[in-house]
């Protein structure tokens, strides 16, 4: 376990956990071009892979190799391999009951109590130092899923999940037999896990794997989202996006007015709209009925969104290449170092390097 410390600085933060068939499309959004377009921004990082807001406020952004970023309202801080903080890919965060927040890094796990870093790693017991998705169960409980396969950790010792292996994605850079990309409990509290090789569902007793065979759009699953209305949403890599509801899927495609294949993040806002970003074709908001398209014309200037998020006073954020953005209702702003942040009000302290 290895533990870098750090003592707190200035007041900081505000804001910063890493998933109806519809035959019509709405009309399209307000086409006023973002202040992006015309204004050169330092980006945050050159790929936001995760946003989360802890309950103090404060932003957290994970970076694809500039480690975490904290934004407060006054000022962002970076942490990476030289302040102590040893992941360079963030690909999950969540906060716990007791406000520790958690990462899932490329490389471990690390634990942030307010006060100082921790790293969990394999020499700790942890299944594979890669890790691709983080959630906290209901009851406590953190599951991690890694390059390597999936751990159980309550505080104190990683417990080993395992699951059957899979047929390697050898069409995608990073893929093993035992990869899980990403981890969901439902609300009937089964465990669902996305690999290289469809869906697993457990149920305590026993795991069925979902795949194509089944109807699944495509085997290779990045994210996994159980909406409000129990529909279980599938982010794919090769397929789009599907929903189940029974045993029944549904595959949403172009005749819903949903074009393109890569999809890496599904989300669900306080509203009920799904949210996913797919490869070269923007974002996309479901609102029960329609789906809308989210794109240049409303002032993306990216084709590589990852990852949606909303915080607490309605503003969505957007992570991918080239940064990070933020949806004003009318407009996709792209937001760098400098902001614009939106009049954002300093409620956390500061993480000190």
């Amino acid at each position: 376990m290895i533990t870098a410390r750090f003592s707190l600085l200035v007041m900081l933060l505000s804001g910063c956990l890493c998933g109806c068939a519809a035959k019509q499309t709405d009309a399209p959004p307000p086409t006023t071009k973002s202040p992006s377009a015309t204004t050169a921004i330092t980006p945050l990082s050159p790929f936001i892979r995760r946003i989360f807001e802890d309950r103090s406020g404060r932003l957290w952004f994970g970076t694809n190799g500039d480690g975490v970023a904290c934004y407060n309202g006054k000022v962002v801080e970076f942490f990476s391999v030289k302040e102590g903080f040893p992941g360079e890919a963030v690909r999950a965060i969540v906060q716990d009951k007791h406000d520790a927040i958690w990462f899932g890094t490329d490389h471990g796990l690390i634990k942030y109590d307010g006060a100082r870093f921790t790293t969990y790693t394999t020499k700790d017991g942890l299944a594979h130092d890669d890790i691709w998705s983080v959630i906290i169960d209901r009851d406590g409980l953190l599951w991690i899923g890694t390059f390597g396969g999936v751990s159980r950790f309550d505080g104190k010792t990683f417990t080993a999940f395992p699951l059957p292996a899979v047929e390697p994605n050898l069409d995608v850079g990073v893929t093993s037999a035992r990869m899980v990309m990403c981890i969901m409990q439902d609300k009937g509290g089964r465990m669902w896990f996305g690999t290289p090789g469809g869906a697993f569902v457990c149920d305590g007793n026993s795991c069925t794997n979902i795949s194509k065979a089944d109807g699944l759009c495509d085997n290779s699953v990045n994210d996994i989202l159980e909406d409000r209305q129990g529909r279980i949403w599938f982010a794919t890599h090769h397929n789009g996006i599907c929903y189940r509801v029974g045993n029944k899927f549904t595959h949403i495609t172009a005749k819903d007015g949903v074009n393109g294949t890569e999809a890496w993040d599904l989300y669900e806002d306080p509203a009920g709209n799904i949210w996913f970003p797919i490869e070269n074709s923007g974002v996309y908001r479901y609102d029960g009925k329609t789906f809308t398209n989210f794109g240049e014309a409303q002032g993306l200037s990216t084709n590589a969104i990852q990852c949606t998020y909303q915080d607490r006073s309605g503003r969505l954020w957007l992570g991918g290449w080239q940064g990070l953005f933020r949806y004003d209702d009318e407009t996709i702003i792209r937001v760098g170092k400098d902001g614009p942040w939106d009049a954002m009000k300093a409620l956390g302290p500061s993480v000190s390097k």
